[in-house]
């Protein structure tokens, strides 16, 4: 099987884990401070606080733009559920606008009509790592005062016109996880250009604490451990490289299914670096009958995501509804592929040759 994600954890990672092991300091210590600070850095942001997954790290960054109960928040319902869910938690309503059908990232013209005065931010997610349209979301933000959170959470080190993701907004929000373009295992980080935002973003993941066993303010223990760190320290020097081979590979990819009927490939924006935490195609008819066929041919694959939000059982059960063609269709048709940097040309020419038997077969 040609696994659709594949962690690269080396020896470096293995070293620099042990030695925080051998340090007996494994919570929240020296290395959390200096990996918030160099990815900052990475994103060129002034201010990173490390958070224990990217779901905390978006709730955290919400609540420290006041975001509060009864206010609403307009967000993409084409994403995983933790960008919504992070907004409940705030005991605020996610508002659905639907995405650009290309880029499958929110679609400004589509955000306006949303708007209400009870809303308070906007959540752009940079989808599969494609840096959403900033320009025209800041512009509508900066109409209505609203605040702007970017979930970056498949976005470490994509560029938005000369800008890094995550330093656009009033806040960044990326995630660890394994599968993503660099993992800490589990971990998350809030970044941002305002001191007083990271100021209560670094209480609200500590217990609401402004200094040690003085608490200011209502918060949780959303801290990352030194352990995690270490091993994002190590990623942090080496994701340029990743990235930089995703993108050979899906370049690759995209050359070789050119023109294969019933496959549409990704578009890539202007003026931007797609850093292709997936590599996502459309297929026109029976998409899952195409994954299974695939499946069967031992090519790895994943649907990401197969029910918009506003359909989610739990989210009917709020009451909460959507009106998102665009993304209703791309969740009936999208399908992801291996793309990560672990992949061989070998594996590759795989992939492709068995999406072109598929076609014939199935799509034509």
């Amino acid at each position: 099987m040609i696994n659709i994600a594949k962690p690269i954890i080396s020896d470096e990672e293995i070293e620099a884990v042990t030695e925080v092991l051998k340090s007996g300091m494994l919570a929240q210590g020296p290395k959390v401070d200096e990996f918030q600070n160099k990815f900052a850095k990475y994103v060129e942001a002034k201010y990173g606080i490390a958070t224990s997954s990217g779901t905390t790290a978006l709730h955290t960054a919400l609540v420290a733009a006041g975001i509060k109960p009864g206010d609403e928040v307009i967000t993409t319902p084409f994403t995983f559920a933790a960008t919504s869910n992070s907004i409940l938690y705030t005991q605020a309503k996610p508002v659905y606008a639907d995405i650009d059908a290309k880029t499958f990232n929110l679609d400004p013209a589509k955000i306006e009509e949303q708007i209400t005065d009870k809303t308070k931010a906007i959540v752009p997610v940079h989808l599969y790592g494609q840096p959403a349209d900033m320009d025209g979301i800041l512009e509508i933000a900066q109409k209505y005062n609203l605040k702007v959170i970017e979930d970056a959470a498949q976005a470490h080190g994509a560029v938005y016109k000369g800008k890094k993701i995550g330093s656009i907004g009033d806040f960044g929000c990326f995630s660890f996880y394994p599968t993503k373009n660099m993992t800490t295992g589990e971990g998350g980080m809030v970044t941002t250009n305002d001191e007083e935002y990271a100021e209560k973003a670094g209480m609200v993941r500590a217990h609401g604490e402004s200094k040690r066993y003085e608490q200011s303010l209502l918060g949780y223990n959303y801290r990352m451990t030194d352990i995690a760190a270490s091993i994002g320290l190590v990623q942090l020097k080496h994701i340029d490289e990743f990235n930089k081979i995703r993108n050979e590979n899906a370049k690759y990819l995209s050359e070789g299914l050119a023109d294969v009927e019933g496959i549409t490939t990704p578009v890539v924006a202007d003026n931007v670096t797609h850093v292709f935490h997936q590599y996502t195609i459309r297929v026109s008819k029976d998409r899952d009958t195409f994954q299974k066929f695939l499946t069967d041919n031992q090519i790895g694959t994943g649907i990401h995501y197969p029910i918009v939000l506003y359909k989610q059982p739990y989210y009917q059960a709020l009451s909460i509804t959507g009106n998102c063609p665009l993304a209703e269709e791309a969740a009936s048709q999208v399908i992801s592929i291996p793309v990560h940097p672990s992949l061989t040309t070998e594996e590759l020419d795989t992939i492709i040759d068995t999406i072109k038997k598929g076609s014939e077969e199935l799509l034509q």
